[in-house]
This record gives structure tokens, C-alpha cells and sequence, in this order.
């Protein structure tokens, strides 16, 4: 069904590349909200990646490529928004919040935000790597074709992004479970 669709929007029908992005649409905000830390910039980059994807849904030549090239598209959005937001740095708004499972203590909250700060200390390229293989699911091999680098650069932005977050969490990184490793 999903090639259909991406054949019938390729043909310029806006409906099936409504009915075709509708789905994905709070996938891609979510991850973007994860690369940039910043709701609205978030927001930006995936219209901007929703633009895209219109604009150049012509030029797909395997419709079973689509996912891969929307996340790539979305983390090229994403790199341009940082960009931009590095030139201007001004936040509007709140910080994003994630709920804990299960509980809302004070120790809760702290922990988040020193997990929030270690990953916002981490460079784009380390966010990236990380939100792709632990959060949206992606194989070193597969989230390096979306990026455009070697696979092995997916492994090293990964180990060193992940022992990054374990130095700046200190010696309650040490307590809890590492990270799961991506297959190989």
C-alpha cells in the first residue's frame, strides 16, 4: 500500500502524500524534538523535511527507500536549523520534558536534567548517530547510508557520543545499565 501511495503522490496526487506522511509525521517531529532539543526549532525542521520530501518525491527511485530517505531528509533539516539557531541563539519557550515511567520525584527530575544537559553538549553529528540507531531503531550500516558517511563513523560517533553521556552523568552512569549496542 505504502508504494502505491508514494507512486500515486510521485504523479503529484497531494492526497496520497497527505495519506502517505500523515503516519509519519509525529515520528519525525519526535525525533527531531530529540536531535534539537527545542520544540519549535523541531517543528521547523520537520516541515522543512515535509517540503522536501514534496519537492523532491519525483527523484525517489526505490519507493522501499522512502523511510530511510525521509529520515535523511529530516536530519539534513535538522543540521540546517542547528546551523541557523547557532547564529542566533535566542529560545523561546520551555525546555521539553519527558515524563519518567513510573515516577515524578525530585531525584527524577534531577536526573533528567543532567541527562537533558549531557546530550546537549554533545556535537550535532553524536546526536544524530544516537537518535538514530537507539531511538529510531536504524542498524549502524542503515543510519550510515542516511547520513552519507562510513558505517564505522556510525560506530564511532555512537561509542564516543554514549561515553560522553556516561562521563557527564558521572558515577551515577556507572549504576545504570549502558546503553544496548547497535548490531552489527
Amino acid at each position: 500500500m505504502t508504494a502505491d501511495l508514494i507512486r500515486q503522490a510521485q504523479a503529484g496526487d497531494r492526497a496520497a502524500f497527505e495519506r502517505l506522511i500523515r503516519p509519519e509525521f509525529d515520528r519525525l517531529y519526535a525525533a527531531a524534538c530529540r536531535l534539537l532539543r527545542d520544540r519549535f526549532a523541531a517543528e521547523d525542521a520537520a516541515q522543512d523535511a515535509l517540503l522536501r520530501c514534496w519537492r523532491d518525491l519525483r527523484g525517489l527511485r526505490s519507493p522501499d527507500r522512502f523511510h530511510p530517505w525521509l529520515h535523511r531528509l529530516l536530519v539534513n533539516a535538522c543540521l540546517d536549523q542547528a546551523r541557523r539557531t547557532r547564529r542566533r541563539p535566542v529560545q523561546i519557550g520551555g525546555e521539553i520534558v519527558e515524563r519518567t515511567a513510573g515516577r515524578d520525584d525530585l531525584a527524577g527530575v534531577a536526573e533528567n536534567d543532567a541527562l537533558e544537559r549531557a546530550f546537549r553538549a554533545l556535537p550535532m553529528d553524536q546526536r544524530v548517530a544516537l537518535v538514530l540507531t537507539h531511538y529510531l531503531g536504524y542498524t549502524a550500516p542503515e543510519a550510515a547510508a542516511i547520513v552519507g558517511v562510513p558505517t564505522g563513523t556510525i560506530y564511532s560517533r555512537v561509542h564516543v557520543g554514549s561515553r560522553a553521556m556516561r562521563a557527564a552523568l558521572g558515577p551515577a552512569a556507572a549504576v545504570r545499565p549502558a546503553l544496548p549496542e547497535i548490531s552489527r
